[in-house]
C-alpha cells in the first residue's frame, strides 16, 4: 500500500494500526515504525491479533522466571561490591604513598568514562545483556589481584582494565533491569514506572548490602587491641585534614602484610564467586529495541550515537550535574570521609564497622523507597536526599571530631546513606522512566557522567582540603537539584498533554 495515511479532516490515520495523529510528521514517523514492527511479527511468524504470540515474542519469560532472575542478578552484585566497595574505601588510607589508592580509583573512572563513549551498545550488540554482565566481572577480579602487589605497575593497568568492566556492566545491568520490569509490568498490568522503582530498589537493598559484609570481614581482618601509645593530631582531622602535610597520627599507618593478603585473598574469592553465580544461572534476554547491525560494530557513528543522545536530549542535559554529583557524593564518602574523619581520628580498623552503619541504611532505604515512590512521586525522595546530604555537608564543615563523639561518625554517615539510597537507586528508575526508548544510550551517559563525577573527586582528593570539598559537593547538589526540579515538571506538564490529546481522541472516535 503506497499511502499509509488517510487525512480526515486535520486527522491522518494509519491504515495499518488505526492510530490517528493530529500532526502530518509525526504521523509519518509513527510509519515507519509500524512497518518494522509488522516486518518483524512476520520474520518471526508471530500473528499480531494473537496476545498469547504477542506475549512471547517479548518475554518468553514468567513473572517466577523474571523474579528469579532479578534475584541472581542482586546476589551476584552482592558478592562483587562486597569486595570492590569495601576495597575501595581503603585505598586512601591502605594505599596512599604517592596516593596510589585514589589515583587508581580515579584511573578507574577516567577509563570507564572513554569506554563509555563507544563499548556498551557494541558489547551489548555483540554478547547480549547476560554474558556482558558476566565477562564484566572478570575484570573485577584481574582488579582484586593486583591489589596482592599493589604498585604503580600493577595497579595502573588493573584500574583501566576494571574501569572498562564497569561501563559495560552497569550499562548492561540498567538495560537488564529495566527490560525485564517491562515485561513484568505487562505480565501483572501494572505500570512500568511502578514495577522498574520496585526492581531497582530490589536490586540496589542488595547491592548496598555489599557495604554490610565487606566492610565486616575488613573490620574483623584489621582488629587491633587499642594502645595509649596512639599519636592524635587532631585539629589536623575533619574539614581541616590536608592530605598534602604529613600527619603526625598513628592511627593512618598501614596494616601488616600478612592482614593485607588475608583480606585481598577473601575479596578475591567474593568477585570470583559473583561470576560463578552469573554465568550458569541468570538467563539471556532479547530487548524489545533489536540491535541493529551498526551497534555490533565499534564505529564512530556509534560512538556519536552516546552523545547524540545528550546533543539532543533537554531533559538529559538537565540531568547531567545531578548525575555528575551522584559519583562525586559516593567518591567522597568512601574516599575523603573514612580518611579525613574516620581513619585519622579512630584508625583504619574502625572504617569498617563505620561503613557498615552505611551499608545497612543504605539497603534499607533503597528498598523502602522502591515501595514508597509508588504513593509519592519521584520528587519527594529527591528533596529528601537534598535535605540530608545539604545538612549533613554543612555539618561536616563545622564539626571538630574527637574519639569520644564516637555516635556521631555513625550518625553522619548514616544521613548520608539515606541520600545516596535516592541517588543511586531512583536516579537509575528515573533514567529507565524518562528514557525507556533508547536505554543503552540513556544508561551509557549516565555512566559516562558518573564516572566524570568519581574522576573529578577523586582527582582533587590527593590534594584540597577537605572543607574545599565540601564546598563543591554542596555547590553540585544544590545545581543538579534545581536542574532535575525543572525536568520533573517538564515531564509531568507533557505526560498531562499526552493524556488530554488521548482523551480527546477517544472522544473524537466515539462520535
Amino acid at each position: 500500500m503506497e499511502k499509509e495515511y488517510t487525512d480526515i479532516s486535520t486527522q491522518y490515520k494509519c491504515e495499518l494500526c488505526g492510530q490517528y495523529f493530529d500532526d502530518c510528521d509525526i504521523a509519518k514517523g509513527h510509519e515507519n515504525v509500524c512497518k518494522q514492527y509488522h516486518n518483524d511479527m512476520n520474520t518471526q511468524n508471530i500473528d499480531p491479533d494473537n496476545k498469547e504470540d504477542m506475549l512471547s515474542s517479548k518475554s518468553h519469560m514468567s513473572t517466577f522466571t523474571i523474579s528469579k532472575n532479578l534475584v541472581i542478578i542482586s546476589t551476584g552484585f552482592l558478592l562483587l561490591f562486597t569486595s570492590f566497595n569495601s576495597l575501595s574505601n581503603l585505598q586512601s588510607t591502605l594505599n596512599k604513598e604517592d596516593a596510589l589508592g585514589t589515583v587508581g580509583l580515579s584511573v578507574i573512572y577516567c577509563a570507564g568514562v572513554l569506554s563509555c563513549l563507544f563499548l556498551p551498545s557494541f558489547v551489548i550488540g555483540n554478547l547480549g545483556c547476560k554474558w556482558t554482565i558476566a565477562l564484566s566481572m572478570v575484570c573485577y577480579v584481574v582488579y582484586m589481584g593486583a591489589n596482592f602487589r599493589a604498585v604503580w605497575g600493577t595497579i595502573v593497568p588493573a584500574s583501566i582494565i576494571i574501569g572498562i568492566g564497569a561501563s559495560t556492566l552497569w550499562s548492561a545491568t540498567s538495560t537488564y533491569l529495566t527490560q525485564v520490569a517491562v515485561w513484568y509490568a505487562e505480565l501483572t498490568k501494572r505500570t512500568t514506572d511502578d514495577v522498574t522503582n520496585t526492581f531497582f530498589g530490589f536490586f540496589f537493598m542488595f547491592f548496598q548490602t555489599s557495604q554490610i559484609w565487606g566492610n565486616l570481614i575488613s573490620s574483623t581482618v584489621f582488629k587491633t587491641k587499642s594502645s595509649n601509645d596512639t599519636q592524635i593530631d587532631l585539629h589536623l582531622c575533619g574539614a581541616y585534614f590536608d592530605p598534602k602535610l604529613p600527619t603526625n597520627s598513628s592511627n593512618l599507618a598501614r596494616p601488616s602484610d600478612t592482614k593485607v593478603y588475608m583480606l585481598c585473598s577473601i575479596y578475591f574469592g567474593c568477585a570470583f564467586l559473583a561470576f560463578v553465580v552469573i554465568a550458569p544461572f541468570l538467563d539471556n534476554i532479547n530487548l524489545d529495541v533489536r540491535n541493529n547491525e551498526t551497534k555490533r560494530k565499534i564505529s564512530l557513528s556509534v560512538v556519536m550515537s552516546t552523545f547524540r543522545h545528550w546533543w539532543h536530549s533537554r531533559p538529559q542535559k538537565m540531568l547531567t550535574i545531578l548525575t555528575v554529583y551522584s559519583g562525586i557524593e559516593v567518591a567522597f564518602i568512601t574516599g575523603d570521609y573514612t580518611k579525613s574523619y574516620v581513619s585519622c581520628v579512630m584508625g583504619i580498623q574502625n572504617i569498617g564497622n563505620v561503613m557498615i552503619c552505611f551499608g545497612a541504611v543504605n539497603a534499607v532505604c533503597s528498598f523502602v523507597f522502591g515501595r514508597l515512590v509508588r504513593v509519592t512521586g519521584h520528587t519527594p525522595l529527591f528533596v529528601l536526599a537534598f535535605i540530608t546530604h545539604g545538612t549533613t555537608q554543612i555539618a561536616l564543615l563545622f564539626w571538630k571530631p574527637h574519639p569520644d563523639h564516637y555516635v556521631w561518625f555513625y550518625i553522619f554517615v548514616a544521613l548520608w546513606a539515606i541520600g545516596d539510597a535516592v541517588m543511586q537507586s531512583q536516579l537509575n528508575a528515573f533514567y529507565g522512566y524518562l528514557f525507556y526508548k533508547d536505554k543503552v544510550a540513556a544508561f551509557s551517559n549516565k555512566g559516562l557522567w558518573e564516572s566524570v563525577g568519581f574522576i573529578i573527586a577523586f582527582a582533587w582528593s590527593g590534594f584540597l582540603v577537605t572543607y574545599v570539598k565540601l564546598g563543591l559537593c554542596l555547590g553540585f547538589l544544590i545545581c543538579g537539584m534545581t536542574l532535575y526540579i525543572l525536568v520533573d515538571v517538564q515531564d509531568r506538564k507533557q505526560r498531562k498533554q499526552v493524556k488530554i490529546d488521548e482523551d480527546t481522541i477517544a472522544l473524537l472516535n466515539t462520535d
